[in-house]
């Protein structure tokens, strides 16, 4: 029979997942000769064998591969043929183009949970079991191609019980790079609040302070966690106080699928969530009676849950034996600590105990946020578990982008080849600290893929750090990308649209073409640019930014704006604790417009709509009355207030004032909260399907897009979904954040499109 050889190049997440090893088998099932090796760009096979034998062993490499595993691309060319039935797993190889190849990090599986929990182990509760198909990956990798001694696992070596295991093709620890055990491998110590190592069992310590009401600070996969017992209220306010975080939900992390559908309403959509292979944090309805502390979530129906994803959480939820708190490793503000003489300084203030290892992290990655709406999954934060897996754009960059993203939420992203990287969540670029792990984590990217961007894009906002750190990078070409722009083309991306679109974009705020505030913003959107169809009439922000934390003075001024300077402020409580001279200082520069910026974001409205009818002043986290608004909705309620849309200059204002109106009647004829609530978000949804609608009127059929932070309300997506339904083609965010945290990848789509313009590229 005639022999034939072939060289078969795979690209996609394919190291560090028992790609090789699994190819190994399947070659030695069918016959085939040859070799298989990780290269920066992916995995390459050089496989010999009759050419039927041949075909099915490529059939078979893209039907069954590995679970963890994503093929983006396999090709093959012929080569010369050899003969032989061996097949081998060659050393990695440096050269070529640089891909990020390395999966996002795996939770533990249930072989090795078994190992851990199983006493005639030799991994008996050893919290650093892993396999090649599961364990840390990205957040242990200094660089490519993922290989042990380029892993934070280096130092580490293995003993030779765990030596025989990596290399044995049969074994499915071969090639795990993590790979140890209590003989080898990382070390785990509890250590006093000062710093001090403490005697005794430290997963067992960890569970006895928790179940004390104390404090502990443990090391997971990207950083650390600060845990409590989730069921005490004592526990959780001390954490809270402790933290500097006041009202802003805390994650609950519990031992498996039972108990957290006693804690929440956990449907089919739900449960595949919590166990998928990202582990993110659930946002899911609070069972009524559930047995959490109130302070966990205050005011707020949905309690964010997770299950454990490393051996640490798995032994320590066990020894617990009760839901426990599990939130960033960090105060308020600061990037989450992710190593351990950095935890003993800046977490010894705030835990009792703290579990750390000698395992080092290479990069941060927060948890990930997710929920489910209208049915399927929606990622609202995109960090473990997700990163660095990349996204396939339908366009190939001509030259490397990066992205600096936006102010809040943040996270970059760098688009090479035909492919965008977005980075792990960064957060808030609010200090000095934050921004340093924003440079730390955009170095580590440009490592990884041995690029140096040409293009930098960045926000139009001059103020935020990211269009300061854009501007003052070396490379010559800078291109600004207006904010809800970028939000259209990120979803245009992850759909893989050409566009044009018309993209709905509504959030809190983002700088216009011509400054100011925008955010309830209807675009005809190409990649190289938009044209702006439909606002909404704007809000005075008295004092500006203040007014953002400082609700009262939004509803105030809406409030003011809807009775023509006769407000009827007498009927809401919400005024009655403040000052009367601060209200009549408010009202006189929002009508003489003295340091009262104009917003037209949505977001706005909800704070408005919030603070006056639930009676909150502030807004003690970003987005909570909004939020706080959003659940006080009663879903059954179908009624809709009245709007007024007007044109000027071809762009049509969407006038919300005659809503408020009514929303007054309703609330001084006493019906409730819940039903105005409700009211409310129907009407933006009618609001917008109109406005929808007249745009393709005058565009003709387009695709729509969803997009923006306002996206991650459940009901108005439901709502703005239902209204568009039959009439459009619309599309939203499932993988990729439809808030500032995916910003960036519009960003990089748009600068890669504008600068392709600029040159004469078709």
């Amino acid at each position: 029979m005639t022999r034939a050889g072939r060289r078969i190049a795979i690209r996609g997440v394919v190291q560090g997942v028992g790609f090789r090893p699994w190819v190994y088998r399947l070659a030695r099932e069918r016959g085939i000769g040859g070799r298989v090796r990780n290269g920066t760009d992916g995995v390459t096979i050089d496989a010999f064998g009759p050419e039927e034998a041949l075909d099915g062993f490529l059939r078979s490499l893209t039907e069954s591969p590995p679970p963890a595993a994503r093929i983006h691309g396999l090709q093959w060319v012929p080569i010369a043929a050899e003969s032989g039935e061996d097949f081998a797993i060659e050393e990695s190889r440096s050269d070529g183009t640089r891909r990020v190849s390395i999966p996002p990090d795996l939770p533990t599986c249930a072989a090795c949970l078994a190992e851990i929990l199983d006493p005639s182990d030799r991994r008996y509760r050893y919290p650093f079991t892993n396999c090649t198909h599961c364990g840390p990956r990205f957040t242990i990798a200094r660089d490519v191609p993922y290989d042990r001694p380029a892993t934070t696992m280096a130092p580490f070596r293995m003993c030779a019980a765990c030596q025989r295991e990596y290399d044995s093709p049969l074994d499915r620890r071969f090639h795990a790079q993590p790979n140890a055990c209590p003989q080898c491998g990382p070390r785990l110590r509890a250590l006093s609040e000062s710093g001090e190592e403490l005697s005794g069992d430290p997963i067992v310590l960890a569970a006895l302070a928790c179940a004390e009401g104390r404090i502990v600070a443990l090391k997971g996969i990207g950083g650390f966690h600060l845990a409590c017992d989730a069921t005490s209220d004592a526990a959780v306010a001390r954490l809270r106080r402790r933290k500097r975080r006041e009202e802003k939900p805390f994650a609950v992390m519990v031992r498996d699928l039972a108990e957290a559908e006693a804690l929440a309403i956990v449907g089919e959509a739900e449960r595949a969530l919590l166990e998928s292979a990202e582990r993110p944090i659930l946002l899911a309805p609070r069972r009524e009676g559930a047995p959490l502390a109130s302070s966990v979530a205050p005011r707020n129906p949905l309690v964010g849950l997770l299950l454990p994803y490393s051996p640490l959480h798995h032994l320590l939820l066990a020894e617990a034996g009760r839901p426990l708190i599990m939130t960033s490793g960090n105060l308020s503000e600061q990037p989450i600590v992710h190593r351990d003489d950095e935890a003993v300084e800046r977490l010894g203030g705030i835990a009792d105990l703290l579990l750390v290892h000698d395992r080092e992290i290479a990069s941060r990655a927060d948890d990930s946020v997710a929920r489910v709406i209208a049915g399927g999954p929606v990622v609202f934060r995109r960090s473990r578990g997700y990163v660095p897996r990349g996204i396939a754009v339908r366009r190939p960059f001509d030259r490397p982008v990066l992205a600096c993203g936006g102010h809040l939420k943040n996270a970059f992203c760098v688009g090479i080849g035909d492919t965008a990287y977005l980075g792990p969540h960064i957060g808030d670029l609010e200090g000095v600290e934050t921004l340093r792990a924003f440079e730390e984590a955009v170095e580590l990217a440009e490592r990884f893929l041995r690029v140096r961007p040409e293009i930098i894009a960045h926000d139009l906002h001059p103020l935020y750090a990211s269009t300061q750190y854009a501007l003052a990078r070396p490379e010559p070409v800078k291109i600004g990308v207006q904010h809800h722009h970028a939000h259209v083309a990120s979803a245009m991306a992850e759909h893989r649209l050409e566009g044009p679109v018309i993209g709905v974009a509504y959030d809190g705020t983002g700088y216009g073409t011509g400054g100011g505030s925008w955010g309830g913003e209807i675009l005809l959107a190409r990649e190289d640019g938009f044209e702006r169809l439909a606002t909404f009439r704007p809000i005075a922000l008295a004092g500006g930014d203040i007014a953002v934390r400082q609700v009262w003075r939004i509803a105030l001024a809406l409030l003011d704006d809807a009775f023509e300077g006769d407000p009827p402020l007498e009927a809401f409580p919400l005024f009655s604790a403040v000052p009367r001279r601060r209200i009549e200082l408010v009202c006189e520069m929002t009508r003489r417009r003295i340091q009262s910026p104009p917003a037209h974001g949505i977001g706005r409205y909800f704070d408005a709509f919030g603070a006056l009818f639930l009676a909150r002043p502030v807004s003690a986290y970003e987005g909570q009355v909004a939020l706080e608004w959003n659940m006080a909705a009663d879903p059954a309620e179908d009624g809709a207030y009245p709007y007024e849309a007007s044109a000027a200059e071809n762009l049509v204002i969407l006038d919300l004032r005659p809503a408020l109106r009514s929303a007054v009647s309703d609330y001084c004829d006493e019906r409730s909260v819940a039903t105005i609530a409700a009211r409310f978000h129907n009407t933006l949804a009618r609001a917008t399907g109109a406005l929808v609608r007249s745009a393709v009127a005058r565009t003709g059929p387009l695709p729509v897009v969803l997009s923006g932070g306002c996206f991650q309300n459940a009901l108005l997506t439901e709502r703005v979904l239902a209204e568009l339904e039959g009439d459009v083609r619309v599309h939203r965010h499932r993988e990729i954040p439809p808030g500032d945290g995916g910003l960036a990848l519009g960003q990089a789509t748009i600068a890669a499109a504008v600068a392709r313009g600029a040159q004469g590229g078709s």
